[in-house]
């Protein structure tokens, strides 16, 4: 509710107040953005990590993500590929740079055996710098070997 302090007859006199509508129309654009840009930041595929310990290292800009599910089968970055097209695929990713840095993450229900295995054809592929990924945990929070 506005009312107008001067009393005056002038057609022209200033109006004191705020227009707010354009603002609110601001707002609501850069809702609908966010709305739709937050889930498109989101990793798809589900993998229960094992905890590590181990200090963390800075990560690059764009890290290329190989993922052994519990099922045995591979995602590179969020598309599922074929064992057979792992070299082909990481070439295409990396621009055929093999000293690009691999970050390797399996489901903790994985076997150590299908860990190394593709691992080895990792190796095949002549890409040698692989990270391991896993969820950071406290030292009292980690399984202890036996």
């Amino acid at each position: 509710m506005a009312f107008q302090l001067n009393q005056s007859d002038d057609e022209l006199a200033e109006a004191h107040e705020i227009n707010v509508t354009p603002f609110i129309d601001v707002m609501l654009v850069l809702l609908i953005i966010f709305m739709v840009a937050a889930p498109l930041a989101t990793v798809d595929i589900n993998v229960d990590l094992p905890a590590s310990t181990a200090k963390t290292k800075s990560r690059p800009d764009t890290p290329i993500y190989l993922t052994l599910k519990s099922d045995l089968s591979i995602a590179l970055g969020n598309s599922v590929i074929s064992r057979e097209n792992i070299k082909q695929q990481l070439d295409n990713v990396t621009k055929n740079n093999n000293t690009s840095r691999i970050f390797l993450r399996a489901d903790k229900t994985v076997a150590y055996g299908d860990l190394m295995a593709l691992m080895n054809e990792l190796r095949a592929a002549e890409y040698l710098k692989i990270a391991l990924v896993g969820i950071e945990s406290t030292i009292s929070e980690a399984p202890v070997l036996q």
